[in-house]
């Protein structure tokens, strides 16, 4: 290029070298321009509207925990906050108190919409009863009784004995209540008695693992309610029939206090 001569103009949609504009990167016709305005306005719009449909997620000053006394789940954790000694931490309210199970603002912290749920100062929502007393356990370690079984060998024991009752108990436990046909029903029940007897060859005696631990929290407040349910709809006779192990389990667990008071 000869000395003092002006820079050729680059054919157009080819960007300029070292130039802040590169038409690569923008429009090349007013319809283009009015293409990208319009594009970044609708975004814009739909953003402010989902900012506007989200509920309000409440706001609270110590852990709540979301909760109904029918709950057997919840009554899963209120037992290791009372073994613990920790009910001066915990606000427990019901679902009612945010809409309900099926509200919005519910669901924005749970989307099972199920309960129990804890929701921490943060804003951090723990659902799910198993991992709620994984983290208190773990956040309140140093205060009560650890609820741990003292070796590897009874920890997953009592792993064990607390996944059964997930996994296999509460699944079909609907059947003691909820209309349903015939048939489906004596499955369930039949599964129910299948679990018992999988719990009474896991128990180590007084309690599940020896000692008292979450797998006793997990397990305790379901047999509660086949107590009540099993000899007065279904005509049981004995819950623990054929069940020694169990039985003696149900007995100790009469004078645990922290059982009694979710009982």
């Amino acid at each position: 290029m000869a000395s003092g001569s002006l820079p050729r103009p680059a054919p157009a949609g080819r960007a300029v070298a070292g130039s802040a504009f590169n038409t690569r990167a923008a429009p090349t016709s007013v319809s283009g321009v009015v293409a990208a305005r319009r594009a970044a306005a609708c975004r814009a719009a739909g953003a402010h509207a989902a900012a506007a449909a989200a509920p309000a997620l409440p706001k609270v000053s110590k852990p709540t925990l979301f909760d109904m006394p029918v709950s057997n789940n919840g009554a899963r954790v209120r037992h290791v906050i009372y073994s613990k000694g920790l009910e001066g931490e915990f606000d427990i309210v019901p679902p009612s108190t945010v809409g309900g199970l099926a509200s919005d603002t519910y669901k924005a912290l749970n989307p099972q919409g199920k309960m129990p749920l804890l929701l921490l100062p943060d804003g951090t929502a723990i659902p799910e009863s198993e991992v709620i007393v994984g983290y208190i356990l773990d956040r309140w370690a140093s205060s009560g009784p650890s609820l741990r079984a003292a070796t590897p060998e009874l920890r997953a024991k009592a792993a064990l004995a607390a996944r059964v009752h997930d996994l296999y108990i509460t699944t079909v436990q609907a059947c003691m209540y909820r209309a349903m046909p015939a048939a489906e029903r004596a499955r369930g029940i039949a599964q129910i008695a299948r679990q018992l007897d999988v719990l009474e060859g896991i128990c180590e005696g007084p309690y599940l693992a020896g000692e008292v631990t979450s797998a006793d929290s997990a397990v305790f407040p379901t047999v509660v309610f086949m107590m009540q349910m099993l000899p007065d709809v279904f005509g049981w006779a004995d819950v623990f029939a054929g069940r020694p192990k169990l039985a003696a389990w149900w007995q100790a667990l009469q004078r645990d206090p922290a059982a009694v008071r979710v009982e």
